[in-house]
């Protein structure tokens, strides 16, 4: 089974998740079931809990075959700066060059309840910070300055309103 992702305007990418406080099998089933909807949308490398409608601090990702997932995550430490353009499933089509800290530590609990600590650079360390946004209740919209900002929220309605996939992914620039 997979879950429908959820897309910009939906109030749940505007909530703040709640921490996971006991791993049972409805835990178990919903990383199963984001682990299928990521793999079905053929473009992520990471999913949220809250980009599926499920206001648990939990996400997964894959990359280079490496099915990953993190409970109650958080970014410890921090350094650098990578600028990237980022994409995100509940934006689909936008990707914006932004800039974001190149390495990171963050630290969790996984599905055994044991704690992890992952350090992580470049895109992974972006993949991270990107997905804890999520857990947060903050989109890429979010970490814009406002005439970027506006500027992608007006690229992507102008995406919506054309027909799903009959146009190329628009880049935009930082400012």
């Amino acid at each position: 089974m997979t879950y429908q992702i959820r897309t910009f305007g939906d109030p749940v990418l505007a909530s703040q998740a709640l921490p996971v406080t006991d791993i049972d099998g409805k835990i178990v089933r919903i990383v199963d079931e984001m682990f299928d909807t990521l793999y079905d949308s053929d473009s992520g490398i990471g999913l949220a809990a809250p980009q599926v409608g499920i206001q648990r601090q939990i996400f997964v990702w894959d990359m280079d075959d490496e099915p990953m997932v993190v409970l109650n995550p958080v970014i410890v430490e921090s350094d650098g700066e990578w600028v990237y353009d980022e994409g995100c499933l509940s934006i689909p089509g936008l990707y914006v060059e932004m800039t974001r800290p190149k390495t990171v530590l963050m630290k969790g609990i996984d599905m055994n309840g044991n704690e992890v600590a992952i350090e992580a650079d470049e895109l992974e360390a972006r993949l991270f910070q990107h997905e804890l946004d999520h857990l947060n209740g903050v989109l890429m919209f979010d970490r814009m300055q406002p005439d970027q900002r506006k500027a992608a929220i007006a690229e992507y309605k102008k995406l919506t309103e054309q027909a799903a996939g009959l146009s190329a992914p628009k880049r935009l620039k930082a400012e």
